[in-house]
């Protein structure tokens, strides 16, 4: 018997450790459109001149699957923001030795290194971009049974056992709680407060924090059991992003809806380039762009969160 987020941990590592669940089991925006990693390198440009252009930013990405997303940001700012592609050192915060390898291929010498844990990222003003990334770390959950009881796992079913937890709620209520993510926010969160930059964050989940039971897995593209064969499947739950604004204790921005934060960078215009570029794939990269901004696709469930310095101006695509 182990407590749910051991199991998905445990689950989790086992799962990514491989490589190779990217494209077939779950895709990601970077996968699905180079606009999305390319705006997210504009805006971190934007952002470093907000922060007064520092001579060296570490500019991090935390969870980066295969590197694409930085190897599209990097293409962006190489041509349009060139000083702020030579102060950048790039971190990448990764476990996998599989994905490590990937990554490594597709930046082609750009990383100056990787890190096991955020908490290792060298001293310094910081730009940050974690997407998809929050959803991947484990929870814990509580179910109101008269008294609050914690889920634990044994084999493929739960069980549930006497829990100190503590909250008025309706019966048969259940609280998630990421006790890895609000200490991983906590910790960058610090970071930014007392040595400059922000963090974006794009994820899916509710605006507002609530009840509900939200543990979710994919395999080839389609729900599974998340209790099933854990390490054969992407296991994932919804990002709790008022908890995260909560723990940071750093300015936060948002959460709006992906969809429109991504439509202020100017994603469709940058799509519609590409595909007049290239008119024999005008209508996937389109569609593409429609699925990351329409509310129907993942423009309202997926959300974007910054944390960043008090004193940093209003970030870019956070404008009211």
């Amino acid at each position: 018997m182990e407590r749910l987020d051991a199991f998905m941990a445990r689950a989790a590592s086992a799962y990514y450790a491989k490589g190779d669940g990217i494209g077939r089991d779950f895709t990601t925006a970077p996968e699905m459109s180079q606009a999305f990693g390319e705006c997210l390198g504009l805006w971190a440009a934007i952002t470093w001149q907000s922060m007064g252009s520092p001579g060296r930013v570490i500019l991090a990405e935390l969870g980066p699957g295969r590197g694409t997303l930085m190897a599209d940001a990097l293409r962006a700012v190489d041509e349009m923001m060139p000083a702020f592609a030579h102060a950048a050192e790039l971190h990448l915060v990764e476990t996998s030795p599989a994905l490590r390898a990937a990554q490594a291929a597709m930046l082609q010498g750009r990383v100056a290194a990787w890190h096991a844990d955020a908490a290792t990222l060298p001293d310094g003003p910081a730009i940050l971009i974690a997407n998809e990334f929050f959803d991947a770390l484990p929870i814990r959950q509580f179910v109101k049974r008269d008294l609050w009881r914690e889920r634990f796992v044994v084999a493929d079913r739960f069980v549930e056992q006497p829990s100190d937890h503590n909250e008025p709620a309706p019966e048969g209520s259940i609280r998630e709680i990421g006790d890895t993510a609000l200490a991983i926010a906590a910790g960058l969160g610090q970071r930014i407060t007392q040595q400059g930059g922000a963090l974006l964050i794009l994820d899916y989940g509710p605006a507002e924090s609530g009840f509900g039971d939200t543990l979710q897995a994919l395999r080839g593209n389609a729900p599974c059991d998340p209790l099933a064969k854990p390490g054969e499947a992407d296991i994932t739950a919804h990002v709790d992003f008022a908890a995260l604004a909560r723990a940071s204790n750093a300015a936060a921005h948002g959460p709006l809806p992906m969809g429109l934060f991504l439509q202020r960078l100017g994603l469709m215009a940058r799509s519609a380039m590409l595909a007049q570029a290239a008119p024999a794939q005008a209508g996937p990269i389109l569609a593409a762009a429609q699925r990351l901004v329409a509310p129907e696709g993942m423009g309202r469930l997926f959300k974007a969160m910054v944390l960043a310095h008090p004193q940093l101006p209003t970030p870019a695509g956070f404008e009211a």
